[in-house]
């Protein structure tokens, strides 16, 4: 056997056993569980298996350092405020003002042609155990030219940890998430056309939304995009699994996280050991993809880590339970742009196309090469079309295109 295959072999090996182990560890939650988990885990590790070929531990320690150091991703911010959910968790927002025209002319014209645009407020709501640093490329494409707000899910980010789940032990729900929207929008547009832009948890915020307040939908909201979301039916996606991986998982995963979120500074100690295993796993259901930037790969890695498994155990449960079918009717005499990667394994895009079968009037877009990040896989792509939704909702000229985005620190 040559030196390489012999390497080829260990590395296999190892990441077979740290699979095994990681099954292993689960099986003392659940047995059944660590089954699941096992599925996941031996996929995520193959790839690892053949990085470790050719980038030692310490090397790819080094690359994530130098990552972190040097991508950009992530560093935009806003004029900061907070408001206050309906059990007074504090949520934390940001603004990014239109900037004078004479400081902003040549991505003015790029982005709206000669005219200015209307006075309106773009509110982007991002994803479970994400931030509102997932928007980055189209918030750096629109900075300065249209009014926009970012701001962070109760326990995500820099918004705080939800009042009644710490106090009250209260589960999260969709509805919960709805309300903590209107309170936002309360503190930073409290007058003035919005466009709502979700991905995925944030798509179904903003349906929450509709089903709890109408009336601000009928009367403020002039355009919606909902990107790798759902409306409801969550229980019956398998995440590329076998039959019997997932039925395992959706029997026992819930129970598993809760056990996992009592213990979360053992878990996240875990967590970190191992990083390599974990990363995979991100990859796998973030991105479709192989070639997709590393920078950005480990920016996604990164928004994801920083999320607490207790934080991660609270919310799951509220997706299976999830069902807004009926309030995206709210959006039915709205310009809505329903968005989605082919390849998303969390939210897949026959969800995405059942939405657009409820409002047909809607411009559904799906791309092929992508999965669940999709803004943040394709992100040129993604910015032109949610600049076209502004455009048919009267925030720039019809004939108005975006020239990418390359200003991505700016």
């Amino acid at each position: 056997m040559s030196e390489s295959s012999a390497e080829a072999a260990e590395a296999v090996a190892n990441a077979a056993s740290a699979a095994a182990s990681a099954a292993g560890n689960w099986r003392k939650v659940g047995s059944v569980a660590g089954a699941a988990i096992g599925v996941i885990a031996a996929g995520a590790a193959a790839g690892v298996a053949i990085e470790r070929l050719t980038v030692g531990r310490g090397m790819r320690q080094k690359a994530r350092l130098a990552l972190d150091s040097a991508g950009p991703y992530g560093a935009l911010r806003g004029t900061p405020g907070k408001a206050y959910a309906d059990d007074g968790t504090e949520l934390y927002y940001e603004v990014d003002d239109v900037e004078p025209e004479a400081s902003l002319a040549p991505r003015r014209r790029r982005l709206f042609g000669r005219k200015a645009p209307a006075p309106v407020t773009v509110v982007f709501c991002h994803g479970y155990c994400l931030n509102q640093d997932s928007w980055h490329f189209q918030r750096a494409a629109l900075r300065g030219v249209v009014r926009t707000v970012h701001w962070d899910q109760r326990s995500h980010g820099r918004s705080g940890r939800g009042a009644a789940q710490v106090e009250d032990q209260e589960p999260v729900t969709i509805d919960q998430l709805g309300r903590d929207l209107k309170a936002v929008i309360d503190a930073a547009v409290p007058r003035g056309p919005i466009v709502l832009v979700g991905h995925s948890m944030g798509g179904m915020t903003i349906m929450a939304l509709a089903a709890h307040y109408p009336e601000l939908i009928r009367d403020r909201v002039v355009g919606v995009g909902l990107v790798g979301t759902s409306s409801g039916r969550l229980g019956e996606v398998n995440f590329g699994l076998p039959v019997a991986g997932v039925n395992a998982v959706r029997r026992v995963l819930p129970g598993v996280l809760r056990a996992l979120g009592q213990r979360a500074e053992l878990v996240e100690k875990g967590r970190r050991a191992t990083a390599d295993l974990f990363a995979g796993i991100i990859k796998r259901y973030s991105f479709a993809t192989r070639d997709v930037d590393p920078a950005v790969a480990r920016f996604a890695e990164r928004m994801i880590e920083g999320t607490p498994i207790d934080v991660v155990a609270e919310f799951y449960p509220a997706f299976t339970e999830h069902d807004k079918t009926e309030a995206l009717e709210r959006f039915a005499e709205l310009p809505v742009l329903v968005l989605a990667g082919v390849k998303d394994l969390v939210t897949p895009s026959e969800h995405s196309e059942a939405i657009a079968d409820i409002l047909p009037d809607a411009e559904l877009v799906l791309v092929p090469d992508a999965g669940h990040l999709v803004m943040l896989e394709h992100p040129t792509l993604v910015t032109d079309r949610l600049a076209d939704l502004l455009a048919r909702a009267g925030a720039m000229p019809s004939t108005a295109t975006v020239g990418g985005c390359d200003s991505a620190t700016s």
